[in-house]
């Protein structure tokens, strides 16, 4: 995984939780967590398909979430607030097939200090586009 050095240990807390968490029950894999970008591979597979056996689309979906709550944490200023999903929406382009892997890329679009907005693209492993999102964070005090 490629972090920022800045950054290092934000990301070292966040994942040294023994709890278990929507990503790994995704099977994610990251591979980039930055201040300007969340990357993550996700299988295609008995967890992540629908009946038919392509990519469910709520997959796709609690990939784009985790990617841009990933991305809205390292970029808190401050360890007195976290941020929590306020509004997602996805287009679903292209399905894959089980037996595939996904790549899910989040960039920030606004990183305000009440509100964040993450783009997260999910493709195939050679480029072609199967999704897109557009999350809002909110930025809140933790009680």
């Amino acid at each position: 995984m490629i972090i920022d050095k800045e950054i290092q240990q934000k990301v070292e807390r966040m994942f040294s939780s023994k709890k278990r968490t929507m990503g790994d029950a995704l099977g994610l894999e990251y591979l980039v967590v930055s201040r300007n970008e969340v990357k993550a591979r996700m299988p295609v597979n008995e967890n992540t398909i629908q009946p038919f056996g392509i990519l469910h689309g709520g997959a796709s979906v609690a990939l784009a979430e985790t990617l841009a709550s990933i991305g809205a944490y390292i970029n808190l200023e401050s360890e007195s607030k976290h941020a929590v999903g306020l509004e997602i929406n996805a287009n679903h382009i292209k399905p894959v097939r089980e037996g595939n892997h996904v790549v899910g890329i989040a960039k920030p679009i606004h990183r305000g200090s009440q509100t964040q907005v993450w783009e997260i693209r999910i493709e195939t492993e050679n480029g072609k586009l199967v999704s897109i999102s557009r999350c809002t964070l909110a930025i809140l005090d933790k009680k």
